[in-house]
């Protein structure tokens, strides 16, 4: 059933896809919430305000240090409010003395700066965390990386590859199982790349530029993959290897670290008009990714928040005034000149931050509402 299909059925075939979105936000806002909180604490800034979610609130209570804990109808985001703040996007409030020791704009630059870096780092660790996590309990497929069969007219045949080659190393990468292979090709459609080749008893390089394929995206787009046109990871026994904490902690990092650059990569691209902004994707698309995770199961819907996660993480440390990564901006400003900006700079600031933030949200919603038409007219 498409999310549009979905959304005509009351009921539980709404909530398959409302339900998982909604659980997704909670706890990937509440952790990125929690590593501000946690940090704030052990600066002494006083906390007033933690807050999941926005609009009418459902539940509310306060806490031994006079943090008011509140959990609102909408939970689309969330904030965390110092003392000294004007608002939940520590903009500083001008009616407030700095002197007190809880205020938050009293703190040194390095302090309010690390304070602030904590939320998107509290994504990436959760994000690390579920990936080594599932490394351990679920494992890898540890099919070596041999190839089974070269498609007719692939980026491989044109290389030179053939049936019982291992791909040893990519670009000097090591490839240890044929899901790297993929990993690594996947996100890197019409780059050059140099392949070790182990034959029998011999080794050499060849040079392959992967082909271009666009795959559908299950959001009514589609997405463009490279590939070599090699086939294996299949081959007759082929197991699920469980990773021990300490490699799984490296895996998942890796893991993280692959999803940031990916993003990086694609948003280079897209400045430089190489890449479309239809990929951008707003609730409609994250809540139909939840609901189809969900549906396959606890380690997909898992694996999911881990991604969100870490595209959250990544997008709050852009450079963009209210997000986490216009307050470092600013935090650097200061820390160069040896006082803050004036309150005008910081408010023209805060500003153009969420007229982007607010654009990016229509372009996103605009994605949508396109894909669910396509989805519909395919249906």
């Amino acid at each position: 059933m498409t999310f549009l299909s979905a959304m005509t059925v009351p009921g539980f075939a709404l909530l398959t896809y409302i339900l998982p979105f909604a659980l997704a936000l909670i706890i990937i806002v509440f952790i990125h919430e929690l590593g501000h909180f946690l940090v704030a604490r052990f600066f002494g800034v006083k906390v007033e305000t933690f807050s999941i979610g926005f609009g009418k609130e459902l539940l509310r209570w306060t806490d031994k240090k006079g943090t008011v804990w509140k959990f609102c109808l909408l939970p689309l985001g969330g904030y965390v409010k110092f003392e000294g703040d004007a608002n939940g996007a520590s903009f500083p409030s001008a009616d407030q003395a700095i002197s007190t020791a809880g205020n938050f704009h009293g703190k040194p630059v390095w302090q309010r700066a690390l304070v602030v870096a904590a939320g998107p780092l509290a994504n990436f660790i959760l994000a690390i965390g579920i990936f080594a996590l599932a490394f351990m309990i679920v494992g890898i497929p540890a099919a070596e990386p041999k190839v089974e069969a070269v498609r007719p007219g692939s980026a491989a045949e044109a290389a030179g590859i053939l049936p019982g080659d291992i791909i040893a190393k990519i670009d000097g990468a090591t490839i240890r199982y044929f899901g790297d292979i993929q990993k690594y090709v996947h996100v890197r459609p019409g780059q050059e790349m140099l392949v070790e080749i182990k034959r029998g008893s011999s080794s050499f390089e060849t040079r392959v530029t992967p082909r271009v394929i666009e795959q559908p995206d299950n959001f009514g787009g589609t997405m463009r993959l490279g590939v070599f046109g090699i086939e294996g990871g299949k081959i007759k026994g082929a197991t699920t290897e469980r990773l021990s904490p300490l490699a799984a902690l490296s895996e998942g990092t890796g893991q993280t670290w692959n999803i940031i650059w990916t993003t990086l990569r694609y948003l280079g691209k897209m400045v430089k008009g190489e890449e479309s902004t239809k990929m951008i994707g707003g609730p409609a698309m994250i809540a139909k990714g939840a609901g189809d995770a969900a549906k396959s199961g606890i380690a997909s819907f898992a694996s999911f928040i881990a991604f969100i996660s870490v595209s959250i993480g990544l997008i709050n440390l852009f450079p963009i005034p209210m997000l986490d990564g216009g307050h470092l901006v600013f935090y650097a400003i200061e820390a160069v000149r040896g006082k803050p900006l004036g309150p005008k700079a910081q408010e023209w600031g805060f500003r153009i931050g969420v007229s982007f933030v607010v654009m990016l949200m229509l372009l996103g919603t605009s994605n949508d509402i396109m894909r669910l038409i396509t989805i519909s007219l395919k249906s």
